[in-house]
């Protein structure tokens, strides 16, 4: 018997793929938010003019300073440097109840592109993100960058992640708690199927450490709606088995119980401080983007 290696994800077709088809998925619906927004939908980014350069062809000549040019009739580009109060650490839920999906758009796909999405868009503002993928513990991490050159690198590690294993959020966010010395954004892509009482420690522990927190809960619309009908054998993820049942008969309690789930988190989150955003893989995230920005920009505005 050969023992198998495993494929190298820079070697591997299917992942560059996956990678390099995540990326332009997240340039298409950034850059199309991005048209008729006029400033930064994250508080606390910022840029702070460095000097002037003599602009050459191929510059971006929105940089160019008009007031120079009337002054001496030469062109320069304006220079700029960063000036980050926060960093942006996303991470996303790479469990196995998140491969669960009732069309052919899992609860893992839908995170992927949002995390690679909201990645390109705090890079394209020249800011600094961070990108985490975890299950009982943190499995992929992208370490901070301002570089937009890396998103590729971003969305390989976002799409070359396999889910086999439970989940612990609360261990994710203590361990993002602990490497993280200075304040920062913390934004958790995630179905919250865990323990509630330690999901809801782990993020006011961030919160009290001075982070700010928002939280994405991406669910599949059948775990809304629950329309399963006649006899159905339920599988399990994360080691539950298996079920055979009529849903007509679990329908009202199933429904009951899991709204309250979903209020408990929402209000949990609010009550902690934190915006908290209830996501379904039939909406388009493209309208979800431009809503969740909107709210931002009117709060922070």
């Amino acid at each position: 018997m050969v023992e198998k290696k495993p494929k190298s994800s820079l070697l591997d077709a299917v992942a560059i793929q996956s990678a390099e088809h995540l990326g332009l998925q997240a340039r298409m619906v950034v850059e199309g938010y991005m048209a008729g927004a006029h400033r930064s939908p994250f508080r606390g980014f910022a840029i702070e003019f460095a000097q002037h350069r003599e602009y050459v062809a191929g510059d971006d000549t929105r940089h160019l300073d008009w007031k120079v040019l009337g002054r001496t009739d030469r062109y320069y580009i304006k220079q700029y440097e960063q000036e980050t109060n926060y960093v942006a650490h996303l991470i996303l839920d790479g469990s196995e109840s998140m491969k669960y999906g009732s069309g052919k758009v899992t609860k893992l796909d839908y995170g992927r592109t949002m995390a690679a999405c909201l990645a390109y868009l705090i890079l394209l503002q020249r800011d600094a993100v961070a990108v985490g993928v975890f299950d009982a513990k943190m499995r992929e991490y992208q370490p901070r960058t301002d570089s937009l050159a890396k998103i590729h690198q971003i969305c390989e590690v976002l799409s070359r992640f396999e889910p086999s294993e439970t989940t612990a959020i609360a261990s994710a966010l203590s361990e993002i708690g602990r490497q993280v010395k200075r304040r920062g954004i913390v934004i958790l892509i995630s179905d919250l199927m865990d323990d509630e009482e330690s999901t809801m420690r782990g993020i006011q522990q961030l919160r009290f450490a001075g982070h700010e927190v928002i939280v994405f809960q991406v669910l599949d619309p059948y775990e809304l709606s629950f329309p399963f009908q006649g006899t159905v054998e339920f599988e399990g993820l994360e080691g539950q088995g298996r079920i055979l049942t009529r849903p007509s008969e679990l329908k009202k309690s199933y429904l009951e119980e899991f709204g309250g789930f979903l209020d408990r988190m929402r209000l949990g989150c609010e009550r902690a401080g934190c915006q908290y955003v209830r996501v379904s893989t039939e909406q388009k995230w493209s309208e979800v983007l431009s809503a969740f920005l909107a709210t931002r920009q009117h709060r922070y505005g």
